[in-house]
């Protein structure tokens, strides 16, 4: 796509790299038909292709108005038209430069102004912690749609953190949001890698990636968060803490993985940190790229999950009865969830976050690994590509649209007839969990259970 930058744009970091990546486009609208917000309103501007357009008429000197705003507030950020661009679109980063340029120019109405100051300032703050608290201890008397962001308060066990030391090492970080919201994420992770004989190490000084500030248009208070976790994690990087060297940033929450990873590309022009910040992005992994690994040191232990042989009593190849072990007759009340009366195995449904399957690239892994170690495991046969309406702060800015897609999302995964739903995202997590009584939950807890943390 051939584009002419307006003067105030030439040479500017942004508007270089948007050229470079509008070049890339070819309009052949392979995007528009993988979009969830075109599929729900038809309209060519609420697609990637139509959002496209608009950003390259501001480029070319266009004045914004409040109507683009609100169409590139519609986008998601799922990036499925990434997945499915033929030709390489980089649409993440380029929606992020058009939001940052049109915020900059067209003034929001106050109302809006004061919602997105209070989550980019609340979700990343220490007082967030105990407003959880607080609204977990009135949880009963506020309203339904309140009620659906604030989960019920997690039982001691969520915090029960292992003990031992192992000469494996990994980093992880915990969130900002997750300790408070659901903090068995990050105890189940750490015990699952305890039981395959890896330590797991949390840098006190960490904090939000920087996903919310970077996606709400603050740019520089994403790039400080960065910047702190950088600073926060190189001495366990580079060994300078007595603990020995870690060797990987494990991320069990995809839309924090996903940031991570782009370190090395949000940072690239500060000299102070771009290298740094590059080895941090090659460290880092989603907790599901450790599976390969995890699944022959975990597979002894989960003998109980596995499907009765041909050879033992009632049981073909395609038996879903748990196997007749001595450990199958000796499970914890936590391994035992794992059947029903009926002596099946717990049927799981995965829904893959966005940012695991479009911004990291990452798919099956999970399915795979859970499926190895004996879970009963499947997606939706049609829309698992699809987001659940999510997507960070969408589902509060954008309540109404986040709101149909995710019972879209339901109805695609109701014909599962699952016991649970999970995922690999926290906010995808909750977001499902406001819909539905199916209990929805992070695969790490279910592993974790099944080992019997």
């Amino acid at each position: 796509m051939q584009t002419t930058l307006a003067p105030k744009y030439q040479g500017t970091t942004d508007g270089t790299e948007a050229e470079a990546i509008l070049r890339k486009c070819v309009h052949c609208g392979f995007c528009t038909a993988t979009c969830p917000t075109y599929q729900l309103l038809g309209d060519e501007l609420d697609g990637p292709r139509g959002r496209i357009y608009l950003i390259k008429q501001v480029l070319e000197g266009a004045t914004p108005t409040r109507k683009t705003q609100l169409h590139l507030d519609r986008c998601l950020t799922c990036r499925n038209c990434e997945t499915t661009c033929p030709s390489g679109v980089q649409y993440g980063a380029l929606v992020d430069i058009g939001r940052r340029m049109v915020d900059a120019q067209v003034e929001r109405p106050r109302a809006e102004r004061a919602a997105r100051a209070a989550l980019r300032e609340g979700l990343t703050s220490p007082l967030f912690a105990p407003a959880m608290k607080l609204g977990q201890l009135f949880r009963p008397l506020v309203p339904a749609a309140l009620k659906a962001k604030v989960p019920a308060r997690a039982p001691a066990e969520a915090h029960r953190w292992p003990t031992r030391r192992h000469a494996r090492k990994v980093l992880m970080l915990l969130g900002c949001v997750q300790p408070s919201m659901a903090p068995n994420i990050n105890s189940a992770t750490a015990r699952v890698l305890d039981a395959a004989g890896i330590q797991t190490l949390v840098a006190d000084d960490a904090g939000c990636c920087g996903a919310i500030r970077a996606h709400l248009s603050d740019h520089e208070g994403g790039l400080a968060d960065m910047r702190r976790n950088v600073d926060a994690w190189w001495p366990l990087v580079e060994g300078l803490t007595g603990e020995g060297k870690v060797e990987a940033i494990v991320m069990n929450a995809s839309g924090c993985g996903v940031m991570v990873k782009e370190y090395a590309h949000h940072l690239r022009h500060d000299p102070a940190y771009a290298e740094r910040a590059q080895k941090i992005s090659a460290l880092t992994r989603d907790l599901s790229e450790l599976l390969p690994e995890l699944v022959p040191l975990l597979k002894p232990k989960l003998a109980h999950l596995l499907p009765r042989s041909a050879g033992e009593a009632g049981g073909g190849a395609g038996d879903t009865a748990t196997r007749s072990t001595p450990q199958a007759h000796d499970r914890s009340a936590g391994e035992a969830a794992f059947a029903s009366a009926q002596g099946r195995r717990e049927r799981l449904a995965f829904h893959p976050p966005c940012t695991l399957q479009h911004g990291q690239q990452l798919r099956g892994g999970v399915e795979a690994g859970l499926g190895e170690l004996g879970f009963d495991i499947a997606v939706a046969p049609g829309e698992s590509h699809l987001c659940c309406g999510s997507a960070g702060t969408y589902s509060v800015l954008q309540p109404a649209l986040a709101t149909q897609l995710r019972d879209r999302k339901l109805a695609a995964l109701a014909p599962l007839g699952a016991d649970t739903i999970v995922s690999a995202n926290i906010g995808c997590i909750q977001h499902l969990q406001s819909g539905t009584a199916t209990p929805v939950r992070h695969w790490v807890e279910v592993l974790d259970q099944a080992l019997g943390g």
